[in-house]
């Protein structure tokens, strides 16, 4: 099966709703939402182990120690995407499981049952995507500073090493980071993700040091694995202005440089945006950035993985009543440094149980703008997805419209945005599973499988089969 980066982006004819040929069709689950086994071959406990055992941090005490057991489970779990038809599934490894004190040499049970998942997904034809980093740090490398140290980097490139040459000889597509801007702030500056610190000037030093871990890492992948496809997933905000004022566009230009030019400044432009630096000059000097170190970054990427669920609708402060925690997760908080005059609101629609506005614009926009500012990249969507209300019904059944809608709005943004010109390679749906969502517990259910938790059973949503049918047809049925 050809990888991601090498298919085709020329629409078939005269099918407006057909995807290209070789569009990619798959899945994203990450190791801490899903595997359990917490204690188990070695694994030792990362900063969401401890964070879930904190009183208070997560929904109803909820922790990952069972999750939906995919450890035990993957191969059932596997047998569930093949029978869905779809191409790819994109997992992440966890770092403890790999690397149990995040240095020295690699577990090697926690290798195998990476290496059993793997074959297991090239025996169904599934291509897998595995992703180094998905927030699950070993609490031992938290406990020497965390990501707001550079040591942490260098760690991790010696782990991206460890997992390349256990895993490159099978696994050819990586992606270094999912979504560093909640490693960074919502773990280092709101607190309301793992490790739970609240302090800005640590979150733009584990900015900088994720950006270098990136780099690091790419380089060490590509060291080894010749043929290695590298991406990073970011969420790059959607961030508009509430109002046509130049005080709400410059609300907005301050939220995306600390969302999203964070980021795609050093990755893939080699350099921290002027304004942000600025921006921030009262809390940092940025001195912990060494020299050589954007060169280290700024690696050539295969693919841009974008994350996106919803818009963010900012203005300047002004004391009306706004809502101004941080618009992600109502802290006392904020994970906005240097940015106390931006007021976040809700913007217009339907919500999700989440309480996110669902607006398909924003993907189209935000895939028109990543395609517009880095045409060289081709783009792949590594997530996109919505919780709702699930249940089974009396006949086993678990019907989710909502889903549907939302896949089916989000589905024609992204066929829209490549008609008009956006080099996107592929789709892959957030989550297989439902799961532990983070500090929601398990309240939220994101997944097109129907978990029942105290039995472990899986039952595929009508979502799924609905799914199923574009990812094997590359056709987008109407409403």
């Amino acid at each position: 099966m050809a990888t991601a980066a090498q298919q085709s982006t020329a629409s078939a004819p005269d099918a407006s709703r057909t995807f290209p040929e070789g569009f990619l069709w798959g899945f994203s689950t990450a190791a801490y939402q899903i595997e359990g086994a917490v204690a188990e071959d070695g694994r030792t406990p990362s900063i969401w182990d401890t964070y879930a055992r904190t009183p208070g941090r997560v929904r109803n005490g909820d922790t990952g120690d069972i999750a939906t057991d995919h450890y035990h489970r993957l191969h059932e779990d596997v047998a569930l995407m093949a029978g869905l038809g779809v191409g790819a599934y994109r997992f992440s490894l966890a770092w403890p499981r790999v690397q149990p004190t995040g240095r020295g040499p690699a577990s090697q049970k926690g290798l195998d049952f990476y290496r059993r998942l793997v074959d297991a997904l090239l025996e169904k034809g599934i291509q897998p995507v595995a992703t180094l980093y998905h927030w699950d740090l070993p609490q031992e490398l938290e406990d020497a500073g965390g990501w707001p140290e550079r040591a942490t980097a260098e760690r991790f490139a010696e782990y991206a090493a460890l997992a390349a040459d256990a895993l490159g000889d099978r696994v050819k597509t990586w992606t270094t980071l999912n979504e560093p801007w909640c490693s960074a702030f919502l773990g280092y500056g709101s607190g309301v993700h793992a490790p739970g610190r609240t302090d800005p000037v640590a979150a733009l030093r584990a900015a900088h040091h994720l950006n270098l871990a990136h780099g690091l890492a790419v380089q060490a992948l590509r060291d080894r694995v010749a043929d290695a496809e590298c991406l990073v997933s970011l969420n790059i905000h959607h961030v508009r202005p509430l109002t046509g004022s130049d005080a709400d566009a410059d609300a907005a230009r301050r939220i995306d440089a600390l969302a999203n030019r964070v980021f795609t400044g050093p990755m893939l432009r080699g350099a921290y945006p002027e304004d942000l630096l600025k921006d921030t000059a009262a809390l940092t000097d940025w001195s912990y950035v060494h020299d050589g170190d954007l060169a280290q970054i700024h690696q050539p990427l295969d693919l841009l993985g974008v994350n996106y669920y919803t818009p963010t609708l900012v203005s300047r402060a002004d004391g009306d009543g706004a809502h101004t925690s941080d618009g992600h997760g109502n802290s006392a908080h904020s994970p906005w440094p240097a940015a106390d005059e931006v007021a976040f609101h809700q913007p217009p629609g339907d919500t999700t149980p989440m309480g996110w506005a669902v607006d398909p614009s924003g993907l189209y926009d935000l895939l028109r703008r990543m395609a517009s500012d880095f045409p060289e990249v081709p783009l792949v969507i590594t997530e996109n997805g919505i919780a709702s209300d699930d249940y089974a019904d009396p006949s086993g059944q678990v019907n989710d419209p909502a889903r549907i809608a939302y896949l089916r709005g989000h589905l024609a943004a992204v066929h829209r945005a490549v008609e008009d010109g956006a080099d996107v390679r592929g789709y892959f749906l957030w989550s297989l599973l439902d799961n532990f969502e983070w500090a929601h517990g398990y309240s939220k259910r994101f997944g097109a499988v129907y978990v029942d938790y105290p039995t472990g059973t899986r039952i595929p949503k009508a979502s799924a089969r609905w799914y199923a049918e574009v990812a094997r047809t590359g056709v987008l049925p109407g409403a």
